[in-house]
């Protein structure tokens, strides 16, 4: 009987079992049910509704706001700064208010998607921080403390149709350009508003600016390559379709090639010449021959070829030793079809010489006069009146004298002695550039004042001087549409200089840290721009010639 009655109570507990259980499942069910992530309360310096949230004192944009809420409002906040992202945890936002006073936006009984952040002392606000809103139609950051706005902060707001910035304290300089580009195409209403900064523009209406009224391109010559050893003059030449550089080092005696490197976007050596204390490498290319006068203190100077199919460079001729003793400088030209070299030669015994190709060789065609002394020659060519043909002329710098100006006699194939440059004694090299069809020249001066003159139709005048203690070379280039003009010294800093349209003359622009720069020449491979400073007592160096707009 007693085991009997307890299967009957064991049979009659397997209900209550199945009960307990599905009453455990359930507790567990709700329990897992509670544990979803509540929606965020409203936080404690807001009253909110059901769809509105109103915040006063908040010291920041709070982070809790229920996602629901279509309209945030902010009375008597203390931020200044509106972030990125902060409101990415209210994406239902249709209404965003930071004032004194409230706006409510009705069209047609329905509330537009409306942002006023108005009245506040707001100094800055983040690129990103209205993303997402695409249909937010009207924005009022009115009355603030801004002074510029980021780039692109309108990007994506594709419904906008009205725009509110009165009564900021914006500085319209190249952070600003894009905010002119943009109210000259967008098709929102913008209300009229106002420069505090620069001083020429305050008080002008930014809508009626331009973006030619910004000049935010500006350039810098950018530390691109040390090579290790010294060198005097440096040359760049095309050949065989491609571009080559060559240096002259006077303590190893070579002439070193440079080819460009494709892969790593640097110099490599490509081939040399081996001489005796060399001071110029002049290359020369004829047709499709590339020809190097090398010109050495000792030992002669000398011709040689390019051999393309020994891939070497072959000595061809010598320079004549009686006429040419010291060479300090090479410059080539040609005049009617026919090249020519000259020879700058800074002896005492010595004869500054022209050299004509006659289709085999170089031979001597002229010598300008002895004894001078002279260190520098440069060709250029100058009208004597507006109406006549521009000439070829030689300008030669001598220790000895004042720079002497040589023009071509076309009728006997000769320079005839002109004139001199009065008041510029102890000139050591002169170098011209033309701008909008003038030409000028700089004069280098190691002791005294360098200048920078102008051809005035009979003779050049003054336009500038440079204090320029120390300097072995002041030499002008244009990169692009950019005109410079390069001012080196052996006891200071490099001066650079930029050409100012406005003011015709030169202006400070950057300071290079070269050791006894001798020379400055420009080299362009592949719409990169290069500047090689020669150095007499440092490395080689290669800056690279950077285009930066401040607008970006």
């Amino acid at each position: 009987m007693e085991s009997e009655r307890s299967q009957r109570m064991g049979n009659a507990c397997i209900p209550l079992k199945r009960i307990a259980y599905c009453l455990c499942l359930l507790s567990a069910l709700l329990l897992t049910e509670g544990k979803k992530p509540a929606k965020p309360k409203c936080p404690a310096v807001c009253t909110c509704t059901k769809d509105n949230a109103l915040c006063e004192n908040a010291r920041s944009i709070p982070r809790t706001v229920p996602p629901d809420v279509i309209s945030l409002s902010f009375v008597r906040s203390g931020f200044t700064e509106i972030s990125e992202g902060s409101f990415l945890f209210t994406p239902s936002l249709q209404l965003l208010t930071r004032a004194l006073r409230f706006y409510s936006c009705l069209t047609k009984n329905i509330i537009t998607y409306c942002r006023f952040i108005e009245n506040n002392n707001i100094k800055s606000i983040s690129r990103h921080t209205f993303r997402g809103l695409k249909s937010l139609i009207h924005l009022s950051l009115a009355n603030n403390n801004l002074q510029t706005l980021p780039k692109d902060i309108f990007k994506g707001l594709d419904s906008l149709t009205n725009v509110d910035l009165r009564g900021n304290s914006f500085n319209c300089d190249c952070k600003l350009k894009w905010l002119v580009e943009w109210l000259s195409h967008t098709n929102a209403t913008v209300e009229d508003i106002y420069c505090e900064g620069p001083p020429e523009y305050k008080k002008r209406k930014i809508n009626s600016l331009s973006s030619k009224d910004f000049d935010c391109i500006i350039t810098e010559f950018a530390k691109s390559q040390d090579l290790p050893y010294q060198s005097l003059s440096i040359d760049t030449f095309s050949y065989m379709n491609d571009e080559y550089v060559v240096i002259a080092q006077p303590f190893t005696g070579k002439c070193i090639f440079l080819e460009w490197d494709h892969v790593e976007k640097t110099f490599r050596n490509y081939d040399n010449i081996t001489g005796t204390s060399t001071v110029v490498c002049k290359p020369i290319v004829i047709e499709t021959q590339l020809y190097v006068i090398v010109a050495q203190l000792f030992g002669g100077s000398h011709i040689y070829k390019r051999d393309s199919f020994a891939n070497k460079f072959i000595k061809i001729q010598d320079i004549e030793i009686l006429k040419i003793r010291k060479p300090n400088d090479i410059e080539t030209f040609k005049i009617e079809n026919n090249w020519y070299f000259v020879v700058a030669d800074s002896s005492k015994a010595g004869f500054t010489t022209i050299y004509k190709w006659n289709g085999n060789g170089f031979y001597s065609h002229q010598s300008l006069h002895a004894w001078y002394r002279d260190t520098d020659v440069e060709y250029l060519e100058i009208a004597r009146t507006p109406q006549t043909l521009r000439t070829p002329h030689l300008i030669l710098s001598s220790s000895s004298q004042r720079p002497v100006i040589y023009q071509w006699n076309k009728a006997i194939q000769l320079f005839t002695n002109q004139t001199d440059i009065p008041n510029m004694e102890d000139v050591y090299a002169v170098k011209h550039f033309s701008v909008k069809g003038d030409v000028y020249i700089c004069l280098t001066r190691f002791i005294g004042d360098s200048k920078v003159m102008k051809w005035g139709g009979s003779s050049f005048q003054d336009i500038q001087r440079m204090p320029s203690r120390g300097s072995m070379v002041f030499q002008p280039l244009q990169i692009n549409n950019y005109q410079y003009a390069i001012l080196g010294s052996d006891y200071s800093f490099t001066q650079v200089y930029n050409w100012d349209a406005e003011k015709a003359k030169f202006v400070k622009f950057q300071e290079l840290n070269v050791q006894a720069p001798r020379s400055f020449t420009h080299v362009s491979i592949n719409k990169r721009n290069f500047l090689f400073a020669s150095s007499f007592k440092g490395n080689t160096q290669i800056y690279k010639h950077v285009i930066v707009d401040l607008s970006a």
